[in-house]
């Protein structure tokens, strides 16, 4: 179902990263959350997970980048409109993600509205091994450029 948004049901995008040390820390400097479950590993070794995990909110930024994928994707195909988030439903953290652990983030288009001039997409977090670690639902505003 092509639309006026230069995009259709089904296309994707997806990366892959292994989430560093740097990547936990940094992130725990920008927003303040320094919770021991992500920086103190002595904390975390008494706890049923072992060691310390990513933040949550630090996998919705993967998330993000992703739907800067597929807006560049749709740059490419010569869209005239850009976007703005309007949000992520439904996002659940379902395993740890650990320092050390390479995601792989994949972003879906599920649903165009030429009417209304959004974009829907189902995300998918998996770890190495192919479990799922977080998913959501990405919101997406396509406006016209000038």
């Amino acid at each position: 179902m092509a639309t006026g948004l230069h995009t259709s049901v089904g296309q994707r995008v997806s990366f892959s990263k292994t989430v560093s040390e740097s990547d936990v820390y940094l992130f725990a400097g920008i927003t303040g959350d320094f919770a021991p479950n992500h920086v103190d590993e002595q904390f975390m070794r008494q706890t049923q997970y072992g060691r310390r995990i990513a933040h949550g909110a630090l996998l919705v930024g993967y998330m993000s980048r992703a739907s800067t994928m597929i807006v560049e994707k749709m740059a490419g195909e010569g869209a005239a409109l850009y976007p703005v988030s309007l949000g992520y439903d439904r996002v659940r953290f379902l395993k740890a993600v650990f320092i050390g652990d390479t995601i792989t983030v994949t972003y879906v288009v599920t649903g165009c509205d030429s009417d209304r001039n959004r974009t829907t997409a189902n995300i998918e977090v998996t770890n190495e091994g192919g479990e799922v670690v977080a998913v959501a639902t990405h919101i997406m505003k396509w406006l016209p450029t000038g």
